[in-house]
């Protein structure tokens, strides 16, 4: 019989049935809602991370692009090299085939986006022509999504 009196008092301990109805369920939804807020965070984070990569992956574009044009001046005759790579040059414009080739967003068609060269004379030698010349190359690049273009600056000295 005192077995059956300590059943009875075990029962009574916590609230009657009747008042923890809907509690169960409200727990689970309260889960759900603190699930759902971290599986919106993780989304919002892998957003950021994307836009990052893509970002990340003009700059490198442009880099190379720079690159490429450097590569070229180094190859070519420095007595021409300004006259090769001006805005009308051959070089150049080879090269801005190359730029608006490579996917780097907004540069084609665009001139205000267009990439520029400018060319500084360094040291003259004895004979009095420069021994060699600072090559400043920019890149400029604007998402579809985005208010400003980037940019990307490139120094070389040519010799």
């Amino acid at each position: 019989m005192k077995s059956a009196t300590r059943f009875q008092r075990q029962q009574h301990h916590g609230q009657p049935p009747s008042q923890q109805r809907g509690m169960l369920l409200l727990e689970a939804l309260i889960a759900i809602l603190i699930f759902s807020l971290g599986i919106l965070g993780v989304v919002g984070l892998q957003a950021a991370s994307i836009k990052q990569a893509t970002a990340a992956e003009d700059r490198a574009k442009a880099a190379s692009l720079a690159n490429d044009l450097i590569s070229r001046m180094w190859a070519s005759n420095h007595a021409t090299l300004s006259t090769n790579f001006s805005a009308t040059g051959d070089g150049f414009t080879h090269w801005l085939e190359t730029v608006e080739g490579s996917k780097l967003p907004g540069v084609k068609g665009s001139d205000s986006l267009k990439p520029t060269i400018s060319f500084t004379d360094g040291p003259a030698s004895a004979t009095g022509i420069a021994v060699s010349t600072q090559a400043e190359i920019v890149i400029k690049w604007q998402a579809h999504n985005e208010s400003s273009a980037h940019q990307y600056t490139a120094i070389a000295v040519i010799k």
